[in-house]
């Protein structure tokens, strides 16, 4: 399949959505613009995407009516990203955090961020340890950094609380870090949120080669772009009564112990809740090795997905979880082309 397809022209466009699904904040819970986006971007391509009630994106891809009933696959990636909420605001007027989803202090630190408010008004600050000066600070070194003793600095003149409040911050208001997003001449790219919100953009890649090279696939096809899996229950609704088995497209894991590189598409065998459909995994590995594909098949140590949450919330499915390497997960992460390509080729070969 690789010689029969142009595939950069599809690279080129999962680089340049990702870049743009990456500009709009949306931690779990503040997604409505992302998915929005997202649904424009389905009906560019030609589909009728829905919105679920919780706020994500389901979208029939391909219907095969020769296909065995109750044999549908559904795709799932999540557009959810870790962040911050409001939970206080300090009496010099900086603004005390709570964490959304797995975000970590120590990977936030000095980052820049933005503050939206109920009432539609937006501020810039930014998340320093308290008392941020190493000049004035002895304690600097020695302080281990937590939600706790860190603070949004904003960016307008505020001295007390009673400024902040003035300014129609409360709690509850969210808080979202900048992705700092970079493609580099090598062909890495680096950015905060890369998970998952480079496998959206792979998925609208496969979307967009479905329709493009009038593809016939060998089952119905669905994709289910998630909006709270970075809090443990994205996948666990509207999937499709006809649906047998969930494939989660996510970050594949690069670290010690792993043998996944930012190269390759990893094939999660088992995570921190356990293994994986057998016959999904091996039907994947078949798959990639009759592409030739660059991959690695891994067990993740801490980690879930929307694949896993679909399973506890009772569906009776078959489940499976493959990704673009990944490296510093819910940090500055890193990927590559190379990871991306592998990715989107092991799509189109496992969904024949």
């Amino acid at each position: 399949m690789q010689e029969q397809i142009n595939i950069q022209k599809y690279l080129d466009y999962i680089l340049d959505k990702t870049q743009k699904i990456l500009t709009i904040d949306s931690p779990s819970g503040f997604t409505k613009k992302a998915a929005n986006y997202i649904m424009e971007e389905y009906a560019a391509l030609g589909y009728t995407p829905t919105q679920t009630t919780k706020g994500g994106i389901l979208c029939e891809i391909s219907s095969n009516t020769n296909a065995q009933q109750n044999n549908a696959l559904i795709m799932e990636a999540h557009i959810d990203t870790l962040g911050a909420m409001v939970c206080a605001i300090n009496p010099n007027g900086c603004l005390a955090l709570s964490p959304i989803g797995g975000m970590n202090a120590n990977n936030a630190e000095a980052e820049n961020c933005r503050v939206y408010t109920r009432e539609g008004k937006s501020y810039t600050g930014t998340f320093q340890l308290c008392d941020a000066s190493i000049h004035v600070n002895n304690k600097f070194d020695e302080t281990s950094r937590s939600f706790d003793v860190m603070e949004v600095v904003l960016d307008e003149n505020v001295k007390t609380k009673e400024d902040t409040l003035s300014l129609g911050i409360l709690p509850g208001d969210f808080v979202c870090f900048d992705p700092r997003t970079i493609i580099t001449n090598s062909g890495y790219i680096k950015s905060r949120f890369l998970d998952d919100k480079l496998s959206v953009g792979i998925l609208l890649g496969f979307a967009k080669y479905v329709k493009e090279e009038n593809i016939s696939l060998s089952r119905k096809v669905y994709h289910h772009i998630t909006v709270y899996e970075e809090v443990g229950h994205g996948g666990a609704a509207s999937i499709p009564s006809d649906v047998s088995e969930v494939l989660s497209v996510d970050m594949g894991c690069v670290g010690n112990s792993l043998s996944c590189t930012e190269h390759q598409v990893s094939i999660c065998a088992k995570d921190s809740r356990g293994p994986y459909n057998y016959e999904v995994v091996s039907n994947l590995i078949a798959a990639a090795k009759h592409q030739n594909l660059d991959f690695a098949v891994d067990v993740y140590p801490h980690y879930g997905s929307d694949a896993d949450v679909a399973l506890t919330a009772g569906y009776d499915i078959k489940h499976g979880l493959i990704g673009a390497g990944v490296y510093a997960s819910h940090g500055y992460e890193r990927s590559h082309i190379d990871g991306i390509r592998n990715t989107f080729l092991l799509l189109t070969e496992y969904a024949k």
